[in-house]
């Protein structure tokens, strides 16, 4: 299946959903259509504030962000070599789309930790 650039999968965290093989197979519909992701607290947070992602975030940054940095997170973080931090800090430098044409064309859902 292809990856296609689309902003509308820039997740609230600033992961890609649009490489996930989750979505390119149909299980999933993405970050911002999921409504079985009640239990992620970045995207109840990006929802209840009306913002996109973290990116937009204007109440101190996802650097100090207890819910952007909480437990889970960093587990997602070590077992799949991801970088969330680097992602929001991308989009904030290059925007949404072009984002999303990046990750489309590398066919990644996340930067990878160094």
């Amino acid at each position: 299946m292809d990856v296609v650039a689309d902003r509308k999968y820039v997740a609230y965290c600033g992961l890609y959903c649009g490489a996930c093989r989750r979505l390119l197979s149909g299980k999933c519909p993405g970050c911002a259509d999921n409504q079985k992701a009640t239990w992620c607290k970045v995207r109840s947070c990006c929802i209840s504030n009306g913002i996109a992602s973290c990116a937009d975030c204007k109440t101190g940054g996802h650097e100090r962000c207890k819910l952007f940095n909480n437990f889970m997170a960093k587990m997602f973080g070590l077992v799949f070599n991801s970088d969330r931090s680097k992602c929001i800090a991308r989009i904030k430098e290059v925007g949404y789309l072009a984002y999303a044409v990046e990750m489309a064309d590398r066919k990644m859902q996340t930067i990878k930790r160094k």
